[in-house]
């Protein structure tokens, strides 16, 4: 088969920056070694940027004009989109399948002629969120039951058949590379000492919802809390490709925070580590941490590092509340550092690291292998199915509402993934007490739950509609 496929992010032939364009390049090259001829395009810059391949039959063609650098590609010019149309519709017009991954190409007039598999990557840029909101393909993947369930009560509200075109197909990982592996190049790379140093890893984009801050915050405690004096946290730094204004004055401000509380010569921001050196990296570290308020659509880091035999702290953000059961990884609640730097500090203590039941869970349920023929067979069966229908649903009396599926109870209040807060509700909290997970709005205002405080939890995304099974 001929199959076009689009990123609306930069990709390079030996780099590799961030899960997305890891698992598009596993997708793609595994369609290619099976025989079938693909096409990837996707953003670049005419002056610098030329073809490749990527692997047996995978062509990769930067010539698309979305803005550089990342966010907001679509603030580019009305002519630059027009070219990026005229450029995909050429290549679809021959092709026999399209897979967008990400879900970030806004106009689904231009493949309604071809069988088209969309993957949504986060549930967080506007640009995939749009996508979900636009979709007019056949087969739409998740790649976490916690992404489904976002989609399915956001944009599900007005499309009744996006659940029967939904798939989960969460992400798999090369356990043959991510692995135990002593460290050797990547000394090379990160100036630290594997004898004497307690190596702490923050391997994150450089965005404030990353972590940073949390992480910093730990890194404070173990230092002058428990003692840690040969404490280094690695961190790195973006590429310059990679960088906006507001992501290198964020940077800034973390090295003055860091500076403030003296712990300078305990953070190490080092340079951008190739993917073949990852398993060297994850390994070189006592314990990975993972505390910021991105809500993760999956994450790779953390599970890439127990692969590796490093065990990680994580916040009960996004599909990390979901992906490991609790018994098999440390998970602690949003904003709690003290608790996070208690569970480092025990990892670090007792030279704990990943546990075999942990390891034998991840190869069991998040191989690549299984990913990638997943992908193959969803792209290679697609067929079409017509436009997918609009609808709007009228709430009434007999509408049942529950806990939206990005909040979660804790300690008498909830937390809400994209408010990054936790808070105390108690009529919402007596409803849950009284009715169960789902009640009327008629048993809400019994139980005295006015309609516009209702409304606001609607508006303010606590409660959804329960309109169909999901």
């Amino acid at each position: 088969m001929r199959i076009v496929a689009f990123s609306i992010n930069p990709l390079y032939p030996d780099q590799v920056m961030g899960g997305a364009p890891k698992h598009l390049q596993q997708i793609v090259a595994h369609l290619g070694s099976l025989g079938h001829q693909v096409t990837v395009l996707c953003s670049g810059d005419p002056a610098v940027d030329v073809p490749f391949q990527w692997g047996e039959n995978v062509q990769v063609l930067p010539v698309l004009r979305f803005k550089l650098p990342f966010p907001q590609p679509y603030a580019t010019p009305a002519y630059h989109l027009a070219a990026a149309i005229h450029e995909v519709a050429s290549h679809l017009a021959q092709a026999d399948r399209f897979y967008m991954h990400d879900g970030e190409f806004l106009f689904p007039y231009v493949y309604q002629s071809v069988p088209t598999v969309i993957s949504l990557r986060d549930s967080v840029y506007p640009e995939t969120q749009l996508g979900a909101f636009l979709f007019q393909g056949d087969v739409l993947i998740t790649i976490s039951e916690h992404s489904r369930q976002y989609y399915l009560h956001t944009a599900g509200r007005f499309l009744p058949d996006l659940a029967e075109r939904m798939v989960v197909i969460p992400n798999g990982l090369d356990w043959n590379t991510f692995r135990p592996t002593p460290p050797a190049e990547i000394l090379q790379i990160v100036p630290v000492d594997p004898q004497r140093d307690v190596v702490v890893l923050h391997p994150h984009r450089p965005e404030p919802s990353k972590g940073l801050p949390q992480t910093i915050q730990v890194a404070d405690l173990l230092v002058k809390r428990y003692g840690l004096r040969n404490l280094k946290v690695l961190t790195p730094r973006w590429l310059e490709a990679g960088l906006s204004p507001e992501v290198r004055e964020f940077v800034e401000a973390m090295r003055r925070e860091i500076y403030c509380r003296g712990l300078t010569e305990y953070f190490v921001f080092h340079d951008w580590v190739p993917q073949r050196l990852m398993p060297q990296y994850y390994s070189l570290a006592a314990v990975t941490l993972a505390l910021g308020s991105f809500v993760e659509a999956f994450g790779n880091a953390v599970y890439e590092s127990l692969g590796c035999g490093t065990p990680a702290v994580v916040a009960r953000v996004g599909a990390h509340r979901e992906l490991l059961p609790d018994h098999l990884v440390d998970k602690v609640h949003f904003g709690d550092v003290e608790t996070a730097a208690a569970l480092a500090a025990d990892i670090i203590a007792a030279g704990r690291r990943t546990s075999p039941e942990t390891m034998a869970y991840l190869h069991q349920h998040y191989s690549r292998d299984r990913q990638v023929a997943a992908y193959a067979a969803t792209i290679l069966n697609a067929r079409r199915r017509g436009p997918i229908a609009y609808r709007f649903p009228a709430l009434n009396g007999a509408t049942r509402f529950g806990l939206a599926p990005w909040c979660y109870e804790w300690s008498g209040g909830y937390y809400h993934d994209f408010r990054a807060e936790h808070c105390r509700i108690e009529p919402l909290r007596n409803l849950f007490r009284r009715y169960g997970s789902a009640w009327t709005a008629e048993q809400a205002e019994a139980a005295g739950v006015s309609p516009e405080m209702l409304a606001d939890w609607l508006r303010e995304g606590y409660v959804v509609p329960l309109l169909s099974e999901t």
